[in-house]
């Protein structure tokens, strides 16, 4: 379903990603810019654009780590942290997000882990964004401009999270609500990783673990979000 397409930042340097688009989609196909976890663009994360294309959106994962993905949580680690999340967000992200919009679509971003705390720094520093989803995942609360959200974020946390605690929510909640944002939290019975389908089996990090009934329902909540706020 997808293509391995090449964008330009802001600063003109190119970033390739993969690009899903549904049956028909034409200039004014609504769009979302997908961001990855920590294990780089891989299969799963393509699995997610390719869904959201089934859904009838065009779908974008910028390629962050420059073709290295990773199945071992130690150089997964390795990785994010070799990663300039400021440079990911205003330049890579911001790309994707502009290169979508050429046409005068309507564009979110959605992304999980690394990927939700990247959401949440795009949101502030890319004004072209129409609407945000976060799964999971935040940055420090000194790196967040919430007055700089002008738009709907939507947002799934898992209550049994060990990566992101569910004690640093409601400072984020506050700061948001200072800030006068529209945003949508929802809470799950579920451990960090809920939504990603091969978090399963023995090889899995045991703080991580796919729940397909909470999946299915943060999804539904997803799509309905994006239909109100982008398509």
């Amino acid at each position: 379903m997808g293509q391995t397409i090449t964008f330009q930042r802001p600063d003109g340097q190119s970033v390739s990603g993969y690009l899903a688009e549904p049956a028909g989609a034409s200039a004014a196909t609504p769009a979302v810019v997908v961001i990855q976890e920590w294990w780089g663009l891989n299969d799963q994360i393509r699995g997610v654009a390719d869904r959201l294309a089934a859904a009838g959106y065009v779908a974008l994962v910028p390629d962050l780590y420059r073709g290295k993905s990773t199945v071992e949580a130690e150089e997964a680690h390795h990785l994010m942290d070799g990663l300039n999340f400021g440079d990911a967000a205003s330049q890579d992200i911001r790309g994707a997000v502009q290169h979508l919009k050429a046409s005068g679509r309507q564009v979110g971003v959605t992304g999980f882990c690394m990927g939700g705390a990247l959401t949440v720094l795009s949101l502030c520093f890319v004004p072209e964004i129409d609407a945000g989803a976060i799964w999971y995942g935040q940055p420090p609360l000194e790196y967040v401009d919430a007055t700089k959200i002008k738009v709907p974020v939507l947002g799934h946390w898992a209550t049994q999270d060990q990566f992101f605690a569910p004690d640093t929510l409601p400072p984020f909640e506050a700061k948001l609500r200072e800030a006068g944002v529209a945003f949508e939290f929802h809470h799950y019975l579920a451990q960090h990783g809920f939504a990603n389908e091969t978090a399963v089996g023995p090889n899995r990090i045991p703080q991580v673990q796919y729940d397909p009934a909470w999946a299915q329902m943060a999804w539904d909540r997803t799509l309905r979000f994006f239909g109100r706020t982008i398509g």
